[in-house]
């Protein structure tokens, strides 16, 4: 037992005083004032979807008598949409969540809280929720430097800064609380997006704070902040920022993006579904739908294929398939090992490019 007057209690006390003397009370600050400038707000309009004949004598006093016996459609206001960004490129490339900007007809994006721009898109991927805008006229602008998010560590400091409810550069800071998890959102059609490999924080996220940096306490972007757990307090998901480095790098060197793609929704196995289909195992993941005229369409694969592997690679989780997918190139032949109808067979599938999202 050590008392309290023992070498060993001094030595941690020392230890202990050594770290208070080189701990910044203003690291998070620091991090703010270097970052902040480079993290914009993104405000969307878009035009609405009118279905039916609108009232030609709207607005006249004919208006009212003609619209309570006739099936016209009321006009409707331009809906609109915000959010948050960070800039990449000195000329106004600018990272943030797909669902911020799905849609727009307009994108206007505001830099240090007053100098506003307009923006156009020039990437997107709705499965990965990101998009990459191109702020029209930029140049010289602030930028957010990009970390590694495959160096992370559960437990290190976060921060994350953003615009929740409209509230410029709301600066929130907590931990990262877990790695690699698998949740599914509504997407706008409202069907269940699968997100196999999300970053899990306690930093608080809310609206608004969409497609805003997550940083390490290096002011290094780790992740895009994208959502938030609807049944939980103090639990907000970041995309790890190390999935849009190549598309980065892709767009920035030769100013488009090619990325292999298949043209399916799936998602993991459990044992519960691996019984109720009378599989082996629970390794693999399900095929859930197939996109009209896309190469695994083309290729035979259908819904409730089980693949098990890519060209003699294991698929045991999701996370597997989209490594060796973001391997194989546009014009690859890969061959698909598959359960279908509880029989093993092969599927060759040329691999496909992913086509461009515009508004």
């Amino acid at each position: 037992m050590v008392s309290l007057s023992s070498p060993e209690t001094y030595a941690t006390t020392e230890l202990v005083a050594k770290k208070s003397a080189a701990y910044n009370p203003y690291a998070i600050a620091d991090i703010a004032e270097e970052v902040g400038p480079a993290v914009v707000f993104i405000e969307t309009t878009y035009k609405p979807k009118t279905q039916g004949r609108t009232n030609p004598f709207s607005g006249s006093p004919f208006g009212d008598f003609f619209g309570d016996f006739f099936p016209f459609q009321q006009p409707q206001q331009p809906g609109q949409g915000v959010g948050s960004g960070f800039i990449i490129s000195p000329d106004g490339f600018t990272i943030t969540n797909y669902h911020v900007v799905e849609g727009a007809d307009e994108i206007k994006v505001t830099i240090r809280g007053k100098d506003k721009f307009k923006a156009e898109l020039k990437w997107a991927d709705a499965n990965l929720d990101l998009a990459i805008l191109k702020i029209v006229d930029g140049k010289d602008l602030p930028v957010a430097r990009m970390g590694n998010s495959d160096q992370t560590r559960v437990g290190e400091w976060v921060v994350a800064i953003g615009n929740p409810y409209q509230l410029d550069h709301t600066v929130t800071t907590g931990v990262l609380s877990a790695k690699g998890r698998e949740i599914k959102i509504p997407d706008s059609q409202g069907r269940a997006r699968t997100y196999p490999n999300l970053m899990q924080t306690d930093a608080a996220i809310n609206p608004g704070n969409s497609g805003g940096p997550l940083l390490n306490l290096n002011g290094e972007v780790i992740g895009i902040n994208t959502a938030v757990n609807a049944q939980a307090q103090g639990i907000g998901f970041a995309i790890p920022i190390n999935t849009i480095k190549d598309i980065v790098n892709q767009l920035l060197d030769t100013g488009k993006v090619s990325r292999p793609y298949l043209g399916i929704y799936y998602q993991g196995l459990d044992d519960q579904l691996a019984q109720y289909l009378d599989l082996p195992d629970s390794k693999g993941v399900i095929i859930r739908s197939v996109e009209k005229d896309s190469a695994a369409d083309k290729a035979g694969l259908k819904v409730g294929d089980v693949v098990r592997e890519i060209n003699r690679q294991k698929i045991n989780e999701t996370d597997d398939l989209q490594k060796i997918m973001g391997k194989l190139k546009v014009g690859d032949e890969a061959n698909f090992l598959i359960i279908r109808d509880g029989k093993l067979q092969t599927v060759k599938v040329k691999i496909g490019e992913r086509p461009q999202i515009t508004n």
